[in-house]
C-alpha cells in the first residue's frame, strides 16, 4: 500500500517545507523505502517560467522540459531521483485544464465549482502514477490561512478521509520563535497555526518545529496538549550549519521513527546515513577555501541562483574546500572598473538571465577573466556574453550584440525560432507567448574530442537541461575560432553551439545549458568540480 505524507506550513513563509520534505524522503530512502515527492503550488501562474526571479526565486527545469518550483531541486539533490512535470502543479495549471475541458463541453452542462471540480483535479494529480512507491510526500506551498491555498487544503482533507485508514499522515511545519526579553521559546504562534489548520478539517499528526535551540520539556508538553498530538510527535527542527545536516538532524530528533510508527511500520534496523555523515564532515572540516565571484543580475535574492550555489558547494565538497561566494550585481561593472571588485577572486561565474540590464557588466566580467587568465564559467546568458566579448575584442566585430536587446547590425546572438527535439521540429514565433516557449529540458550535445570540456566530461556525448530563448549565431564561428574561441560542443545536427572555450586559457568555458540543475552532493557535476579545482590552482598563484 502506498502511504501519503502531506507537508503543510504555518506561522510564516520560507520555513523550509521543501527541505523538510526532501530530508524526510532521504531518511525513508536510507531505510530502504521507495519515495516520490510532489509539490502543489497555490499561485495562479501556470508555471513559474514567467515569474521574476527576484520574487519567486529560481525556476528549476526537469529533463522533460517542465519549468517548476525550486523545491524540486531540493528533491532531486537529496534523493537522486529525477523529477518530472508530473511532480509539480499550480492553481493556474489546474484552472487552465478545467476551463479548457469546460469549453470543449467535457462536463456535459454541469456547473463548474471549486468543490468538487477543482478539488477533484487536485486529488487526481496527487494520486496519479504512485503504484510503485512506498511513500509519496506531498508538499503544499504557501502558509495555512492563505486564501489561495484553501482548495489544496480541502483536497488533502478529503484524501485523508477517502484513502484507506492508516494511509495518510499530516506533518505541519511551524515556527517556535525565541523571545530574548522573555527568555523562552513561544508556542502560541504554533497553537494558532494548528487551530487554523483544524478549522478547515485537518488535524496534524506531527509538528515539525523550527527553532534555534532545544525545545524544553514543558513547551513540548504544552504543544502536544494544545495541538492535540502525541508528545513524541513534537519534532525539533533546529537550525543547522548546512542544509546537508538536515537529514542527520531530523534523524536525531526522531522524525523518521515517528512517521513509521504513525503508519504502524516496524523499522528495519537503523537507516544507513554513512554518505550524509561523510558530506557533513566535509562541509564542517574543509582543508582550504576559494573565492568565487558570481556576477549576476538577480543577486538581491540568492534563491534566484539556488541550484547554482549548491552546485558550487558540491564542487567544494569534491575537493574538501569551502567555496566562498562574492555576490556582485552586474550593473556595477557598467559604471565602475571591475578590477577592485575582482582582486583576489579565484574564479568568476556569470550565470543565466534575461534582458539587457547588466549585460554590459557581464561582458566586462568575461573580458577581465579572459585577460587576467582567471577561471571563467559562463552559463547560458553568461556564455552568450562571453562570445559577444570575444567578437568585440578579438574578432574585429565591435558592434557585436544580441537581438534580445533590440535590432543590431551584428547579431552574434539571435532569437531561435525552430529547433529539433529528437526527431521532432519545434517552432516558436518571435511575437508569440513567452510562457513555456523556450528551448526547455534535456537535449543532447556532441563535444569535440580534443577539447578541455570533453576531457572534463570524459565523453563526447552528453545530455544537459536547457532554458533559453536565444542562441549564439553559427555565422560568426569561423572568425571567432580564428581568434581562439573554440566552439567545442554542438547540437547533434551541428546547427546550435552548446559549449565554447578559449584556447590557451587555464579554464574559460561557456555552456548554453544549465549544468547546475543536475549536480548532487554525492555526485558533483563534473564542470563544477573542475571549475572549483581550477579556482584552487588560481588561489595558489595569488
Amino acid at each position: 500500500m502506498t502511504r501519503y505524507v502531506f507537508i503543510t506550513g504555518g506561522v510564516v513563509s520560507s520555513l523550509g517545507k521543501g527541505l523538510a520534505s526532501a530530508a524526510l524522503a532521504a531518511l525513508l530512502q536510507a531505510r530502504g523505502h521507495t519515495v516520490r515527492l510532489r509539490k502543489l503550488d497555490p499561485y495562479l501562474n501556470v508555471d513559474p517560467g514567467t515569474m521574476s526571479p527576484t520574487q519567486h526565486g529560481e525556476v528549476f527545469v526537469t529533463d522533460d522540459g517542465a519549468e517548476t518550483d525550486l523545491d524540486l531541486g531540493h528533491y532531486e539533490r537529496f534523493t537522486g531521483l529525477p523529477a518530472t512535470r508530473a511532480d509539480n502543479i499550480t492553481t493556474g495549471r489546474i484552472y487552465l485544464d478545467i476551463i479548457t475541458k469546460e469549453r470543449r463541453g467535457d462536463y456535459l452542462g454541469a456547473t463548474i465549482q471549486v468543490i468538487p471540480h477543482v478539488t477533484n483535479a487536485i486529488k487526481a494529480f496527487v494520486l496519479e502514477g504512485n503504484e510503485a512507491f512506498d511513500f509519496v510526500l506531498v508538499e503544499i506551498g504557501g502558509t495555512v490561512g492563505d486564501i489561495e491555498g484553501l482548495p489544496f487544503f480541502e483536497a488533502i482533507r478529503q484524501l485523508g478521509q477517502e484513502l484507506p485508514r492508516g494511509a495518510t499522515a499530516f506533518v505541519h511545519l511551524t515556527l517556535l520563535p525565541y523571545i530574548p526579553s522573555a527568555g523562552e521559546l513561544k508556542t502560541k504562534p504554533t497553537q494558532h497555526s494548528v487551530k487554523e489548520l483544524r478549522s478547515i478539517g485537518i488535524q496534524p499528526d506531527m509538528l515539525l518545529c523550527r527553532c534555534d535551540r532545544p525545545i524544553p520539556v514543558d513547551e513540548r508538553r504544552k504543544l502536544a496538549l494544545f495541538c492535540n498530538v502525541r508528545e513524541t510527535a513534537v519534532i525539533e527542527a533546529r537550525d543547522v550549519a548546512s542544509i546537508y545536516d538536515v537529514p542527520l538532524s531530523y534523524r536525531e530528533a526522531g522524525l523518521d521513527r515517528e512517521v513509521l510508527a504513525h503508519f504502524g511500520l516496524e523499522p528495519k534496523g537503523e537507516p544507513d546515513l554513512t554518505r550524509w555523515q561523510s558530506i557533513s564532515e566535509r562541509v564542517r572540516n574543509p582543508e582550504g577555501e576559494v573565492s568565487i565571484a558570481i556576477v549576476g543580475k538577480y543577486t538581491g535574492l540568492k534563491d534566484a541562483y539556488k541550484s547554482l550555489t549548491e552546485a558550487l558547494t558540491h564542487g567544494g565538497i569534491a575537493h574538501r574546500v569551502k567555496v566562498n561566494l562574492e555576490w556582485i550585481e552586474a550593473e556595477v561593472f557598467e559604471r565602475e572598473d571591475p578590477a577592485p571588485f575582482l582582486e583576489g577572486i579565484n574564479g568568476i561565474l556569470v550565470p543565466g538571465g534575461f534582458g539587457q540590464r547588466g549585460a554590459e557588466g557581464k561582458i566586462r566580467a568575461a573580458r577581465y577573466a579572459r585577460e587576467r587568465k582567471i577561471p571563467y564559467f559562463g552559463i547560458c546568458f553568461g556564455m552568450q556574453m562571453a562570445v559577444i566579448e570575444a567578437a568585440r575584442s578579438l574578432a574585429g566585430v565591435p558592434a557585436a550584440n544580441s537581438t534580445e536587446f533590440g535590432e543590431t547590425a551584428e547579431p552574434v546572438v539571435g532569437l531561435l525560432t525552430e529547433w529539433l527535439r529528437g526527431n521532432e521540429l519545434e517552432q516558436r514565433a518571435a511575437a508569440g507567448d513567452l510562457g513555456g516557449t523556450m528551448r526547455l529540458g534535456a537535449y543532447d550535445a556532441t563535444l569535440r574530442p580534443d577539447t578541455k570540456i570533453a576531457e572534463i566530461y570524459g565523453t563526447t556525448t552528453i545530455s544537459e537541461r536547457h532554458r533559453h530563448r536565444y542562441e549564439v549565431n553559427m555565422a560568426y564561428r569561423e572568425c571567432l575560432e580564428a581568434k581562439g574561441l573554440r566552439f567545442s560542443g554542438l547540437s547533434p545536427d551541428g546547427l546550435l553551439p552548446e559549449t565554447v572555450e578559449h584556447v590557451g586559457h587555464p579554464w574559460f568555458i561557456g555552456v548554453q545549458f544549465h549544468p547546475e540543475l543536475k549536480s548532487r552532493p554525492f555526485e558533483p557535476h563534473p564542470l563544477f568540480e573542475s571549475f572549483v579545482g581550477a579556482a584552487i590552482v588560481q588561489s595558489r598563484l595569488v
